[in-house]
């Protein structure tokens, strides 16, 4: 393993002044020597730059077209993507400062709108969100459909942008708008968000159902001949299992981290990933600070259940978002860096392999961010980190998104008519 510096390029680096004051000194620091809670922020090489550029990036999970819904911004009037804008984790000159080659927008709405009968009116809604806004920006997006269609237009230097539903309650118990949705252009489905279906459990509610049932199994069955991909983030560990198990193709978590080390019920246990090398399925690391860090963990679940009992007592909206800051303000959360997301990733490649981990971000879907993560700008700094700890440039490429590419071609082939 080596530490190397040179020329910045997206960080925020300490200088070798900075480091030789607080008693390192540069050239015979070593990693094992580094205690467990100082790492130095990374520097990006030219080496570094060189290996990301060659690579085609492709993010899991980004929630950027929620946003505009929650800012009520549907027709793209107040925010405008192809300038810096603050307010998001994501806009096109950041990714291109990244090096995103290929995103999953996040077609999302809540659980909630399961219970009162919308979800398949807001999705759609959504589905038609992506598809405008990468229509908007045709130099720097195009829709993708197939794993083919991504490396053409990565090749072409723009950013091949595919569309992931992100919950079961958006399909209302039917199989014929899943259909609908994969003819959309929709790639995979989350099987559950928050909430416990009719038909499979989440992994953040009271489980029915002991994973799934027998709809449940039709809805794998139904996403593998159509060779839309099974997501498994945010379902329960017996739906992971049952899932694995029925599905004919590799799965993906589009969004979810290593609960050997960030210890929460999002995160995914290792007995699932040692059932991912049979089934050929990605691991894609969530940046979210709450899944990265026991403390992170621990401060998420708090979180989660201070806001059920917010939402059971407060009914107006923006006062219950106050009522979640200030309880946030009261609750610091660790933020976690880059050290700890690619610990994550060591920690599938060492109980799964190299070839089941991949990156799903959660970039505006998620409240806080890793140090040196804190944007799209800044994958360059996870390629500096891996090739810190030793990894090869083909290895760098496969966790960048040479894993999930596979994946998806290997779903792609399970399509049948």
């Amino acid at each position: 393993m080596r530490t190397v510096f040179g020329t910045r390029d997206g960080c925020d680096p300490m200088t070798k002044t900075t480091l030789m004051f607080m008693g390192i000194m540069v050239g015979s620091f070593s990693w094992a020597q580094e205690p467990s809670h100082f790492r130095r922020p990374v520097e990006v090489t030219e080496e570094a730059m060189r290996i990301h550029r060659a690579a085609l990036v492709i993010d899991g999970h980004n929630d950027l077209p929620y946003q505009f819904r929650e800012r009520e911004d549907l027709s793209f009037a107040q925010f405008d993507i192809s300038r810096l804008q603050p307010r998001f984790h994501t806009d096109i000159p950041r990714l291109r400062r990244g090096g995103v080659g290929g995103q999953f927008w996040s077609a999302y709405v809540p659980a909630s709108t399961g219970k009162s009968k919308t979800a398949v009116t807001q999705t759609l809604e959504q589905i038609d969100v992506i598809h405008r806004f990468v229509r908007r920006y045709p130099n720097d997006f195009e829709f993708a459909r197939t794993a083919d269609d991504v490396v053409r237009i990565h090749r072409s230097g723009k950013i091949a942008s595919l569309i992931g539903v992100e919950g079961g309650h958006s399909i209302d118990n039917s199989l014929g708008v899943l259909r609908m949705y994969y003819d959309l252009g929709v790639r995979y489905m989350t099987l559950t968000h928050s909430d416990t279906l009719d038909w499979a459990d989440s992994a953040t509610d009271e489980p029915r159902h002991h994973g799934l049932t027998e709809f449940g199994r039709n809805v794998v069955r139904e996403m593998n001949r159509l060779g839309m991909m099974v997501d498994l983030s945010h379902v329960s560990p017996d739906v992971m299992r049952q899932a694995i198990e029925i599905s004919t193709a590799p799965v993906i978590f589009s969004h979810s981290s290593t609960y050997a080390l960030a210890p929460h019920v999002r995160n995914v246990p290792d007995d699932v990933l040692r059932l991912l090398p049979k089934n050929g399925g990605v691991v894609m690391i969530n940046f979210y600070s709450g899944f990265i860090t026991p403390e992170g963990a621990r401060a998420s679940r708090d979180l989660f259940l201070a806001y059920r009992r917010m939402q059971e007592r407060i009914k107006d909206r923006q006062e219950l978002e106050r009522a979640v800051d200030q309880w946030k303000a009261e609750h610091p959360m660790p933020r976690g860096s880059v050290h700890t997301v690619v610990d994550h990733i060591e920690h599938v490649i060492k109980v799964a392999g190299i070839d089941h981990v991949g990156l799903g971000s959660d970039f505006d879907g998620i409240g806080s961010t890793p140090e040196q993560l804190e944007d799209v700008s800044k994958y360059p700094c996870l390629t500096q980190e891996l090739l810190n700890r030793g990894y090869t440039e083909e290895q760098i490429h496969k966790i960048l998104g040479g894993n999930v590419l596979r994946v998806m071609r290997e779903v792609e082939a399970k399509r049948s008519n």
